[in-house]
């Protein structure tokens, strides 16, 4: 049996949550670091950055490149990632979780580290178009986990913190939700690995999108 809803807003990470593009941005990462000559980061550590802002994850990568040189290694990170973007879908059963919450009433939204050019590109394709109510970028306001981008869109969507939910891979997420005083989601498919995850006390820790969309039925 479906529960009363608990929560208006349903706020989600894009990258490693909805979408499978963890392994193509490590290696994207990886690969922009060799092209301009620093010490190409682990997968573990290229994979940490997913979620923040393109400067921030950058900066983390690549702490010896001079700063000035961010910008040719952002190019390059673009450009390996647009070359093999094609490769990445979402992850099996994510259209039919969001259509099911939608029916439901629930405000739908992302915040994510990515671009807002790179998230219209997604969000303007005609399975999505009109599924999210509001999307925050890293790029139009502060990255994660700065508690601003999940408060602006409670604002937005005049939602208290205790009636939103944020759902994604990584602590940045968690912590995100925990710094705005909102509830939170983990799922461990993404980038970060979930035995991080108890200290940001998250409600649940999902193992497969179905799973996920279980508990959201259930529980949100």
């Amino acid at each position: 049996m479906t529960t009363a809803r608990r929560f208006d807003l349903i706020v989600f990470d894009w990258d490693g949550t909805l979408y499978d593009s963890t392994a193509l941005i490590t290696r994207c990462l990886q690969a922009a670091c060799a092209d301009v000559g620093v010490a190409v980061p682990t997968d573990r550590d290229a994979s940490y950055v997913i979620g923040m802002g393109l400067a921030e994850a950058l900066q983390h990568a690549a702490p010896t490149l001079p700063r000035e040189r961010y910008t040719e290694l952002a190019a390059r990170y673009r450009h390996h990632y647009t070359a093999r973007q094609h490769e990445i879908a979402f992850f099996d059963g994510t259209l039919t979780m969001l259509n099911a919450l939608k029916s439901r009433g629930h405000l739908l939204a992302v915040a994510t580290g990515k671009s807002r050019r790179g998230l219209d590109d997604a969000l303007g394709t005609s399975v999505l178009r009109g599924l999210f109510d509001a999307s925050r970028t890293a790029d139009e306001t502060a990255s994660k986990p700065d508690p601003r981008m999940l408060r602006e869109l409670m604002d937005h969507l005049d939602t208290d913190p205790a009636r939103t939910l944020m759902i994604g891979d990584t602590t940045h997420d968690l912590l995100l939700a925990a710094n705005a005083g909102a509830a939170s989601v983990g799922v461990s498919y993404g980038a970060h690995e979930p035995s991080e995850f108890h200290v940001y006390a998250p409600l649940h820790v999902a193992h497969s999108t179905a799973e996920l969309s279980d508990w959201l039925q259930h529980h949100a």
